[in-house]
């Protein structure tokens, strides 16, 4: 019996059923984007060198992609494995079917998403932050193909020794764009600026004279941190035979709480 008479005898049988088990999500998925100009965004899942060129290896489903180096918006091969297990947003450059293979472009997707950025930034804007590097002082964050640095005094009220402690590559926060100068290209933001400020109502909490029970949140060379609660740090002397560390708790005396400025000032009691 023929392959066109078995067709025939198959009641219900639709050609278009059969081509649908036959069609490639994955490659098409490739084919819009390319032709549409559109960002895709998959893990980088490794590093391999093909035609003599380091490329960041990607995946659109079962197809397998390279990202070159001069293709990646990074600058040596040791930026480009430290993204290894990193979101990477690309276009597609070029695509090999019979390979099951594409070409992308990190640094064209980049190009384009700070071009949108650009043109949508207000200032006071409410934006989401996804964070890059982790400093012990400052972040690199990126809010749409712009990367800027968020020092530590603008990620939360309070004191934060060490901002790897906190903070981690990947995480996403909301920030407020407080400087914006498009023609120039600089734009500033603050996560502090989004959260909620404990002053000046924890003034209402504390007393000039009033003795506390607080926690070492820093110790500097020129005073102690001592945290009373969430985005509230006293700045007192250091003790003088007492050597403090971070987590000790201790009692202190306030001597001065200044609401414009927001800083409380007193003086350990004692160690507990």
């Amino acid at each position: 019996m023929s392959a066109e008479l078995k067709r025939v005898l198959i009641e219900g049988f639709q050609e278009e059923k059969l081509r649908e088990e036959t069609y490639d999500e994955s490659w098409a998925q490739i084919y819009a984007a390319k032709q549409n100009n559109l960002i895709l965004q998959a893990g980088m899942i490794g590093c391999e060198t093909k035609l003599d060129k380091l490329c960041a290896v990607v995946a659109v489903g079962n197809v397998r992609g390279y990202i070159p180096l001069e293709f990646s918006g990074v600058d040596d091969a040791h930026a480009l494995r430290r993204m290894i297990g990193e979101p990477l947003a690309f276009k597609i450059v070029s695509y090999d079917r019979e390979g099951d293979t594409f070409i992308a472009s990190r640094k064209d997707a980049i190009e384009h998403m700070e071009g949108m950025t650009w043109k949508r930034l207000e200032k006071d804007a409410v934006i989401t932050a996804v964070v890059r590097r982790v400093e012990r002082k400052a972040l690199t964050v990126d809010i749409g193909g712009i990367q800027l640095e968020l020092p530590v005094q603008e990620f939360t009220h309070g004191w934060i020794e060490d901002l790897r402690e906190a903070v981690h590559p990947g995480d996403h926060f909301k920030v407020k764009v407080v400087e914006l100068d498009k023609e120039n290209k600089k734009v500033s933001v603050s996560k502090k600026a989004v959260d909620p400020c404990p002053w000046p109502d924890c003034t209402k909490r504390y007393v000039k004279g009033g003795e506390y029970v607080g926690k070492v949140s820093g110790v500097a060379e020129y005073g102690i941190f001592v945290n009373l609660e969430p985005g509230v740090d006293a700045l007192v002397p250091h003790m003088r035979f007492d050597r403090l560390r971070r987590g000790n708790r201790v009692l202190i005396r306030i001597h001065e709480m200044d609401v414009k400025k927001q800083r409380i000032h007193g003086r350990i009691v004692r160690k507990l």
